[in-house]
């Protein structure tokens, strides 16, 4: 009873935790995905089938020739319970290639570890291979010494490493495996769950985006399931025991500096929710910040980077403070018919707030007919000598009027901006600019709020709706969002044009935005066609601002207004079809119905097994 009221206890603590962070609505959704899955299926919920599993194990692995990888575990008075679990997990993967090396460093107090092991040892009868279950007694030194001990007993082509209270899904060695054969990657990592008892009931998922450079500056999203080249392993050193306590995130640095990470969408590790975990939070090792802080400052000094690295908005994320060389004019364009209310709120929340002085405003005047409106513009270019008013004098077309903004401005970065926004906090255009500075950087969007506080933008998804939707709009603002995404600086497919900087000769290599989108897309194409010249378009919370867009808009839908939109539409998916449905920074696991890194409903798919029909 005790067991069951602490679970209940458990299971509500995660409920509430995630209507503070997410609200309500998102919640109430995941949870019913959840319950779907629980007692819809009764195999687990992110596991294969049974017949692809057995069509695993019925593989001729000696003739496929794919790599063997050493899982390396550091023991440490591990319960036996635990180490139990582990270990079932690796004798039953389905496919042979691994080996398991241990390093115990348990105090005599905890001999039953060693026992243990050599119990399990005497159990893997897999005659085709050496011994594939390694042991070492060792002293304790750490985490990172343990591992790299551990590290020491591998034979394989490729590391994998795992905790020792944790499970790795019985597809595991087979999936990362296959892809380290079929793509030749010295780097690759799984998506992971959460699990308090038993992996066919998880907790929930982590679905991850495919290698996110700055996001892995900002938190470890990487974590579990990893794998990579032991010879890469050896090159960077192993782990640091500097880093104690972000052992793993400094490693994944170091690898990523030479070999990009390859992602397999599939949950391939369980990670054991309990009270010493920090899968339930920092909190249980309050050391982890400092190390991670000064795993990432070694990183950029490595990449020649200039910046600090500062706590981030929540415990587990980090900022890099980037330093702006010189004093570089940034040119805000901001089209503008009448709506002289809307305009002044925007201008006066800049003239008063914005921190980074070396700016000018280019107000492109677009067919205005209210006199007041023009006397707006001449007290206001009387008032302030970096505020010019350009006129451009053909039909609206939001992607025309900044092209011609773009002629008149002088900076070496432009930041296309709406009329209907307000500055929130001064910092907002230098956030901008340190990131957009950046070699590499192409673009840099902001976070934008609707007067409700409730997030309109913090980023752009491509595919969702089956063609492009806001990352986590409605979210109640101060959230972290879907492992941190709404909080920390992210690599993203797009931004909106609502509030987004480019250098200025990116914007031209790109020939600016394509008039084709008169109104929609515009943004969207534009940040693909800029990463397609190799930049990075980056999210930005750390800019904020509101957006005073109506949430009640909606879409196009009737008369030429209707027409213009489905066609722009037509011309988003011709043009860019087979990027729209898979956006590298989102996940397959997660739903394209909506906004908010829901689960899809849909149970994952497996992949056919090479080779082995006859068992599928």
């Amino acid at each position: 009873m005790k067991l069951k009221l602490k679970r209940v206890r458990e299971l509500l603590a995660f409920f509430f935790a995630s209507v503070r962070q997410d609200g309500l609505g998102p919640t109430l959704r995941r949870a019913a995905a959840f319950f779907r899955r629980r007692f819809g299926s009764k195999r687990g919920r992110f596991l294969p089938r049974r017949q692809t599993l057995a069509a695993q194990r019925a593989l001729d692995y000696g003739a496929l020739d794919w790599p063997v990888v050493s899982i390396c575990v550091p023991l440490y008075n591990t319960p036996p319970r635990f180490l139990r679990a582990l270990l079932d997990s690796v004798l039953a993967q389905t496919c042979p290639n691994w080996q398991l090396c241990l390093a115990d460093a348990s105090d005599d107090a905890h001999a039953e570890v060693g026992e243990l092991v050599r119990q399990y040892q005497a159990k893997d009868d897999y005659r085709e291979r050496a011994a594939r279950i390694l042991y070492r007694k060792i002293e304790n030194q750490g985490i990172a010494a343990n591992t790299n001990a551990a590290a020491a007993l591998a034979t394989g082509e490729y590391l994998g490493l795992a905790d020792h209270d944790d499970v790795l899904a019985p597809h595991a060695v087979y999936e990362m495996m296959k892809a380290a054969r079929e793509t030749g990657a010295a780097f690759l990592y799984s998506d992971e769950a959460l699990f308090t008892r038993d992996i066919r009931r998880p907790v929930t998922g982590h679905f991850k985006p495919d290698f996110a450079p700055d996001y892995l500056n900002c938190c470890n999203y990487i974590c579990h399931f990893s794998v990579f080249q032991k010879s890469l392993f050896d090159a960077v050193g192993g782990l640091d025991p500097a880093c104690d306590g972000s052992q793993d995130h400094d490693l994944f640095l170091k690898l990523s500096e030479r070999a990009a990470p390859v992602h397999l969408p599939k949950v391939l590790y369980y990670w054991r929710v309990h009270a010493a975990s920090t899968s339930g939070g920092t909190a249980a090792k309050p050391y982890v910040a400092d190390a991670a802080k000064r795993a990432v400052a070694a990183h950029l000094a490595r990449t020649g980077a200039k910046g600090t690295v500062t706590d981030g908005l929540f415990p587990s994320t980090y900022k890099v403070e980037y330093a702006v060389e010189g004093a570089p004019l940034v040119s805000i364009l901001i089209p503008n018919k009448d709506h002289t209310g809307e305009l002044a709120k925007a201008l006066d929340s800049i003239f008063a707030k914005t921190a980074y002085p070396h700016y000018e405003i280019i107000i492109i005047e677009n067919n205005s007919t209210e006199e007041k409106t023009f006397r707006y513009y001449e007290a206001l270019q009387t008032a302030h000598e970096n505020c010019r008013v350009v006129r451009y004098e053909g039909g609206f077309n939001f992607s025309a009027i900044n092209n011609f903004g773009r002629k008149a401005a002088r900076g070496e970065y432009l930041l296309l901006l709406n009329n209907d926004v307000e500055v929130i906090g001064g910092a907002w255009l230098g956030e901008m600019l340190a990131l957009c500075a950046q070699p590499g950087v192409g673009i840099v969007g902001a976070k934008l709020y609707y007067p409700d506080d409730t997030l309109q933008h913090a980023g752009v998804i491509v595919g969702l709706g089956g063609y492009a939707g806001h990352s986590h709009k409605y979210a109640k603002r101060g959230g972290s969002g879907y492992m941190f995404r709404a909080a920390t600086v992210q690599d993203l497919s797009a931004v909106t044009a609502a509030c987004m900087m480019v250098k200025a000769s990116v914007y031209d290599e790109a020939g600016g935005l394509d008039e084709g989108f008169a109104v929609a897309f515009n943004d969207v194409d534009f940040c693909l066609r800029v990463r397609r010249l190799g930049c990075r378009v980056l999210f930005t919370p750390y800019a904020e601002l509101y957006h005073y867009e109506s949430k009640s808009r909606g879409l196009d839908t009737k008369g030429a207004a209707k027409e213009r939109f489905e066609g722009e539409r037509r011309r988003l998916k011709e043009r860019w079809g087979g990027s729209l449905t898979r956006d590298p920074y989102y996940n397959p696991n997660l739903t394209l119905d909506r906004e908010d890194f829901t689960e899809s409903n849909a149970l994952p798919k497996d992949d056919p097994v090479p080779g082995a029909a006859a068992h599928a």
